[in-house]
Formats: C-alpha cells, sequence, structure tokens
C-alpha cells in the first residue's frame, strides 16, 4: 500500500487509530478526521508508530463542506474509510426523536456524505480509488435497545451496494465492514455501563473473546489493499461468529 492516500473519519476513535496504525504500517499516508480537537485526539494520535505518515484534521461528518474542504486537500486521495460512528442504547418505545436523528446524521448521512465528496473527487481527477464503510453485524441482526444504531448500519449497507454500482465505471470500489463486538470504543463504553449488555455479550460470541481493534483493522486493510480488486458492493463480515444462531448448549 505504499504511496496510497487514505482518509478515515472517526479516526480519534480506538478502531480509527488501529485502522490509521495498520495503513500506515503497510506503507499508506494517512489522514485521520474527527470531531475532536487536536488537543483532544492526541492520545490516539500518540498511537501511531510513525506519526510523520499521519495527518490529523478537525471535521465533523455531519457538517459537508468542512469534510469537502478537507478531502480537496489531500493529493492523492486513494482510498476513503468512513469509520465515525456513535451509538446509544435505549429500549425501542423509548427512543426520542433526537437520538433517532443523531444515529442516521452521523452513521448515515455521515457516510454519504464522505462518500460523495470522495467518489466526486476521485471522478474528477480522473484516478480509481476505494470507499469502505464500517458497519456492523446487527446491520442484520436485531440486538435489543439499539435500534437505531441497527437500522443506521442496515441502511449503510444498501448504500454502499448502490454506490458500487453506480461508481464501477469509474474504477472506484464500495465495501463494507462488518465487524464483531470490538473490545474497544463504543462497545467497550457499553460493556462498562451496562449490565444487560455485557451478559449477553458473554454468551454470544462462539469464539469466546472480544474482537480487537487491531483484528478490525487488518480486515480494513485487507478491503483497502491489492488482493480486493476485484471486490465492490459487498460486506465482509467479521464478527466472530456473532451473527450466528446460538443454542444455551
Amino acid at each position: 500500500m505504499a504511496g496510497l492516500g487514505v482518509v478515515v473519519t472517526g479516526g480519534a476513535g480506538d478502531i480509527g487509530a488501529a485502522i490509521g496504525e495498520e495503513l500506515v504500517r503497510r506503507g499508506a499516508a494517512v489522514t485521520l478526521i474527527d470531531r475532536k480537537s487536536h488537543e483532544e485526539a492526541q492520545p490516539w494520535l500518540t498511537r501511531i508508530s510513525e506519526p510523520a505518515r499521519v495527518a490529523y484534521r478537525q471535521a465533523d461528518v455531519r457538517d459537508r463542506r468542512a469534510l469537502e474542504d478537507v478531502l480537496r486537500s489531500i493529493d492523492p486521495l486513494d482510498v476513503a474509510i468512513g469509520n465515525a460512528g456513535i451509538v446509544e442504547s435505549s429500549p425501542f418505545l423509548d427512543i426520542t426523536a433526537e437520538q433517532w436523528r443523531n444515529h442516521l446524521e452521523v452513521n448515515l448521512t455521515g457516510c454519504f456524505n464522505l462518500g460523495q465528496a470522495a467518489a466526486r473527487l476521485m471522478v474528477g481527477r480522473g484516478t480509481p480509488g476505494r470507499i469502505v464503510f464500517t458497519g456492523s453485524w446487527v446491520q442484520d441482526v436485531p440486538w435489543p435497545e439499539i435500534a437505531a444504531y441497527s437500522a443506521s448500519k442496515a441502511g449503510l449497507r444498501m448504500l454502499a451496494r448502490s454506490m458500487a454500482r453506480e461508481l464501477a465505471p469509474h474504477r472506484i470500489l464500495v465495501n463494507v465492514l462488518a465487524p464483531g463486538i470490538v473490545d474497544a470504543g463504543l462497545a467497550r463504553s457499553q460493556l462498562e455501563t451496562e449490565p444487560q449488555f455485557a451478559r449477553r455479550v458473554a454468551k454470544v460470541i462462539p469464539l469466546g473473546k472480544l474482537q480487537t481493534a487491531e483484528q478490525v483493522a487488518r480486515a480494513m486493510a485487507f478491503l483497502c489493499s491489492p488482493d480486493a480488486d476485484y471486490i465492490t458492493g459487498a460486506v465482509l463480515l467479521a464478527d466472530g461468529g456473532c451473527s450466528l444462531f446460538q443454542f444455551d448448549e
């Protein structure tokens, strides 16, 4: 991946930083994008082993103009990774209109903003490219108390497939990586604050252990690599078997 220019939204987070580190290790020049200030992002930026190969830009994926400004400044732009996301647990009957709107705006519209802006630049420059979104295994499996999150990830899958169909003539591949339950970021926060979530997690993973951010990053790197040059409109399910139906015995 030497010489590739890559952007990662949600870069000042456990999974985003792990993706950045993995791609830098493989030779890419990475720009991490997040709504956090540079000072707030430092705990994640310090995880990058080659800081000279990483840039950090502050932008909220909901702010289309700010995102476009960042992307225009990156050349080459070979890979755009939509990784920014939020989750807020709530029983379906208690979900507020604001919670619903926030999930869609960040998880779905944020990826639309990134994907369309990046694709327009790639087409305008006449260069091929990759666009990859971080989805989730719950795009297909209704996990309790995260209906808004699951719906946003299910929408993301169809967005990627629609993009893949239309962008193929421009040599732009679009895919989704669907991780499982990661011992980092959003899931780690839920494990620490929601006892019911932790009880369910203890039963649902056939491999018997949580996924690491580094495992997610390696799967993401595959979709960005030459080894995935004939894959588009696909979902790489890397969930440790979470989506398999579980029996008590």
